[in-house]
């Protein structure tokens, strides 16, 4: 019987954690599903956002800008390979999210560039940050904050972390 009382507690305490760190949020026809961003060094002044972004409508939608008081101003950027170089740049006019489709922002990709970070993120920090879409409007949610080297599913990478 304490057995089964210990693994009931064991049960529980996972159901309430697992939901923490898979938060999304809901705008409209959007669901935006876990924001989360890495640690960065101290001093550091640019940080980065992550998140997935699903459009359950009938017509395309576009993610236009993205702000923060933790950072002086957020970008929306992509990486891409060109003649075999990495390059990254910020897209001026915003990423469509198609309907039906969904756009995925993560480590060598679409990404929020934070630039003028005003402290460290530090593993376990919660960053709020408002997403601010063409049709659907703004949205508060929070960027979770996960180790230095962590990968889009939280685990350490290896020599690639950038």
């Amino acid at each position: 019987m304490r057995t089964l009382f210990r693994l009931l507690a064991v049960i529980s305490l996972a159901a309430a954690i697992l939901p923490a760190q898979a938060h999304e949020y809901t705008l409209g026809n959007l669901v935006i599903g876990h924001p989360w961003s890495r640690a960065t060094p101290g001093g550091a002044k640019v940080g980065a956002g992550y998140l997935v972004v699903n459009n359950k409508g009938t017509t395309a939608d576009k993610l236009v800008s993205a702000t923060t008081a933790a950072a002086g101003r957020v970008e929306i950027h992509e990486m891409a390979m060109k003649d075999g170089v990495m390059t990254m740049r910020p897209l001026g006019g915003g990423l469509t999210i198609e309907p039906g489709k969904s756009i995925t922002l993560a480590p060598g990709g679409f990404h929020l560039m934070l630039m003028e970070l005003k402290a460290p993120f530090k593993q376990g920090d919660k960053v709020p940050l408002t997403l601010v879409f063409e049709k659907a409007g703004k949205i508060d949610v929070t960027l979770n904050v996960e180790a230095i080297g962590a990968t889009p599913s939280g685990q350490p990478m290896g020599s690639h972390a950038h």
